[in-house]
């Protein structure tokens, strides 16, 4: 197990992530990001901070309970979700976004399209949080590179409401990382640097649930790969009810299950709605891991 720890601590040597004036190096603190969803019909929490004061609260919430990052968005990418238009998006968006900006975590815009990531950097958001990365028009890379914003690049097999009809892979991870290795020559082509990039496999976009655990189970070969942080997003998910027999509201354990590993495999930012739960968590493999080290 010595060997292993030694190998993780390698692999993140000197990984740095920049968001505008924001810099984190890994290996270091797991970056928890926040979920806060303005919308009334998220899989998680079914509208529950639709409305601007309860998303504002739950943000607050939040950084009090120790959230690095807050991801807000406003739109719906769960299965079969239905596309809103981007005047709604942004009615949703932007006066959360106002109000929470000043709030000392920085902010992450969840959103596919071009103008709500533009409106929502000009506003004060750090990055973007790309579900729609597969695209091949460069608007959104380009709203990037103006900012210096950070940009999580998502994998996703066709769109929210193609992704789960019969996915087909003949290797999950490789298909995946040849995907980033594409995305990263358009993006510095965009002129996003590396620097200003994380990678997202996309747990549930597109995928089986062996095809998530295959995905989560090589988190080193990613890292070790593309030498860029990895977001882990598998908070709630359906593959964990899948493998539980779980309603959504009961999946916590199975979501801090995920956190652990991913933190121990070297993936330092994980999206989670459990915000508290998840950093306690983190802390303890930190610990744990520091002390193996030694």
């Amino acid at each position: 197990m010595r060997a292993f720890a030694d190998e993780m601590s390698e692999t993140q040597q000197r990984i740095k992530w920049r968001a505008r004036d924001r810099v984190w190096e890994f290996p270091g603190k797991t970056l928890v990001m926040g979920i806060l969803n303005v919308t009334p019909d998220s899989f998680a929490d079914g509208g529950r901070y639709a409305t601007q004061e309860a998303a504002i609260r739950r943000a607050e919430e939040m950084i009090e309970e120790g959230a690095d990052i807050i991801d807000l968005g406003g739109e719906s990418t769960r299965p079969n979700s239905a596309p809103v238009s981007e005047e709604e998006e942004l009615r949703r968006v932007m006066p959360v976004l106002e109000r929470i900006v000043g709030l000392g975590a920085p902010i992450s815009i969840d959103t596919r399209k071009p103008a709500v990531a533009r409106r929502a950097l000009e506003a004060g958001a750090a990055i973007v949080n790309d579900v729609g990365a597969n695209r091949e028009d460069e608007a959104m890379w380009e709203a990037v590179a103006e900012h210096g914003a950070g940009y999580i690049c998502m994998h996703m097999k066709g769109d929210p409401q193609t992704m789960q009809k019969n996915p087909r892979y003949e290797d999950v991870v490789a298909e995946v990382s040849r995907f980033f290795e594409e995305r990263m020559e358009k993006l510095a082509a965009a002129g996003v640097g590396p620097e200003q990039t994380a990678l997202d496999v996309g747990v549930g976009f597109g995928k089986t649930p062996r095809h998530n655990f295959q995905l989560l189970a090589a988190q080193n070969h990613f890292i070790k790969r593309h030498n860029r942080p990895l977001v882990v997003g598998a908070s709630r998910k359906s593959f964990l009810g899948w493998l539980l027999n779980a309603p959504v509201e009961e999946r916590l354990a199975g979501s801090l299950a995920c956190v652990c590993w991913a933190v121990w495999s070297g993936s330092r930012i994980v999206r989670v709605h459990d915000v508290q739960a998840t950093c306690h968590a983190a802390r303890v493999i930190e610990a744990l891991m520091r002390e193996q080290r030694r």
